[in-house]
């Protein structure tokens, strides 16, 4: 099983992979624990969100998109 370790994390939506929102903190953990972290999180920005979680799904941010954040 994969594992973050200190990784700058985002979600992202499945099929077209766009960038849906980035996680402010760093995080560790196996992938299982930290994508329910994430995704617990992004609800709880916005709870209609709920029904579109399934469509979600939490990755490692790019170099390219590091760079955009600073």
């Amino acid at each position: 099983m994969r594992k973050f370790e200190g990784e700058r994390v985002g979600i992202r939506e499945k099929g077209s992979d766009k960038l849906i929102a980035v996680y402010p903190h760093s995080i560790d953990g196996n992938a299982e624990e930290v994508a329910d972290k994430v995704l617990f999180w992004y609800y709880q920005q916005d709870c209609s969100t709920g029904e579109r979680l399934e469509k979600y799904y939490v990755d490692s941010l790019s170099e390219t998109e590091l760079k955009a954040l600073q």
